[in-house]
């Protein structure tokens, strides 16, 4: 645990405005929810003396906060290898393989990045989800940052809350994709199938937006590269099965394997035997949490994609 301190003062402009949104605006490393429940507790004071979140301050006054930064979640550390693409005092960058788990749910409560994270850098144990700001799919390969720190953290979140994160991915489609293009239709809850996600109606979902262009066309399938502008879950998976274009190997939303006319032998036992969706977080982009500065990485694509698209291009030259 971490203790500390912090004092500010409230300017004549935040006259009239409540302590959790003046909190919020001195102290903006921590979240108005931790600041409220920080005013709530105790821990953060008015001249010395306890407040109540939506109390009108008045200017001038002296703000204190002195509080622990506790350990977030009792989830174990684990001995489990991780690519570090980059590593500096505020950021990771990890090229996640297919198959981890990124965060610890009902059924994965061990092996899975979040566990592996503890483990090489014990000290995220007091950040949130042990600094993970955004996911990838179990079966989903590719880059993803992580938070070092409680300033970064907030930065990474307020950069994907306001779209300002870039997120690019290669993906291999069934069916031929003629162009590309963007999908605008927004997600939510299967109605039928919970687990699963579905395009729905603007009243029950939440907007989401791909945009996709053409890598390379084979006989029967694509090569796409593909752009998130928002991040719902499972989103690339969705709207290209929506498009009619599901992903190689995603049993979820893909349906049977369906092998083309005239396959070669290795293309029919490629396509049976591609057990995850076919999808890799090759880019990814932002604004450095401390020095502002823009940053970029890339990461080339796994294995099994590579070998996937090198029995399709023999295919297709057959």
């Amino acid at each position: 645990m971490e203790k500390f301190y912090l004092e500010a003062k409230v300017s004549s402009e935040q006259a009239g405005l409540r302590l959790d949104q003046v909190a919020s605006s001195l102290f903006p490393d921590y979240s108005r929810v931790r600041l409220q429940s920080w005013i709530q507790q105790g821990n953060l004071l008015v001249d010395g003396k306890k407040a109540k979140n939506r109390q009108k301050l008045l200017g001038g006054e002296l703000i204190t906060l002195s509080a622990v930064q506790e350990v977030q979640e009792q989830w174990q550390a684990e001995s489990i290898p991780l690519d570090i693409i980059h590593e500096d005092d505020s950021i990771l960058v990890i090229n996640k393989a297919a198959g981890l788990v990124v965060h610890p749910a009902a059924g994965n409560y061990s092996g899975t990045l979040l566990n592996a994270l503890l483990h090489h850098y014990p000290e995220l144990e007091t950040i949130p989800r042990a600094g993970i700001v955004h996911r990838l799919d179990k079966e989903t390969s590719g880059l993803m940052v992580v938070a070092r720190t409680l300033p970064s953290h907030l930065s990474l979140i307020e950069q994907i809350q306001a779209r300002e994160v870039s997120r690019e991915y290669q993906a291999v489609t069934t069916g031929l994709v003629t162009a590309g293009g963007s999908v605008d239709a927004p997600l939510g809850r299967h109605p039928v199938h919970r687990t699963k996600r579905a395009v729905v109606s603007e009243q029950s979902g939440k907007a989401a937006i791909t945009h996709y262009r053409v890598i390379k066309k084979f006989r029967a399938h694509t090569h796409l590269a593909v752009k998130l502008e928002t991040g719902r879950t499972h989103q690339i998976r969705v709207h290209m099965a929506y498009l009619g274009f599901p992903l190689i190997g995603d049993q979820v939303y893909g349906g049977r394997p369906k092998i083309p006319k005239a396959a070669s032998p290795d293309l029919i036992d490629m396509i049976k035997n591609f057990k995850r969706q076919a999808l890799h977080a090759w880019k990814l982009g932002l604004q450095h949490p401390e020095t502002g500065e823009l940053l970029s990485w890339e990461a080339e694509l796994p294995q099994d994609m590579q070998q996937l698209l090198s029995v399709l291009s023999e295919d297709n030259e057959g």
